[in-house]
């Protein structure tokens, strides 16, 4: 069995990953986003989560203490249907910095 992923984002986002079989919340506040990451770290088998990056942007200082806590699951952010936010790298920076693997 391999790795479960959950995505955290807008609508769109979260529509677009449960289209290919990932679950996730739709977020729409600071305070629900922060109940979605608590609610899937606590998340039995859960590997990878999905952020959008606004959203990750709204509740940075939350993010970053399960980013610089904790080893697993992982934590992605990707651009939203807005596209990436200035100054972030690709999507593919992004799984490099928190797999550590070149590809």
């Amino acid at each position: 069995m391999g790795l479960k992923f959950y995505t955290i984002g807008d609508r769109e986002t979260v529509l677009g990953f449960s289209l290919a079989g990932v679950p996730g919340q739709v977020v729409s506040t600071p305070e629900e986003a922060v109940e979605a990451l608590d609610a899937a770290f606590k998340t039995e088998g859960l590997g990878i989560i999905i952020i959008s990056e606004r959203v990750a942007h709204d509740i940075r200082e939350h993010v970053n203490q399960y980013l610089y806590n904790t080893s697993f699951p992982l934590i992605i952010e990707i651009p939203d249907r807005d596209g990436p936010m200035e100054g972030r790298g690709t999507v593919r920076d992004q799984i490099r910095a928190a797999v550590g693997v070149r590809f």
